[in-house]
């Protein structure tokens, strides 16, 4: 994968890991413990920030080497 595609996908995943993040945010703080969700924002938030910082990580080294 280009550079220029790892940095895509990993800026992709790292706006997910975000919305993620903050869904999880709201799904702590609600007024209403009770109502349940089905959304896994936990587990969304750490696949979608794993494949960001693997990304970004790759496009860095990409980029750094020169290639």
């Amino acid at each position: 994968m280009s550079d220029h595609g790892a940095f895509i996908a990993g800026l992709a995943a790292a706006i997910v890991a975000a919305a993620a993040w903050y869904g999880d945010r709201r799904r702590v703080r609600r007024k209403h413990p009770d109502d349940v969700g089905f959304m896994p924002w936990t587990t969304l938030f750490f696949w979608s920030l794993l494949a960001a910082v693997l990304l970004l990580g790759a496009a860095a080294q990409e980029w750094f080497s020169g290639r």
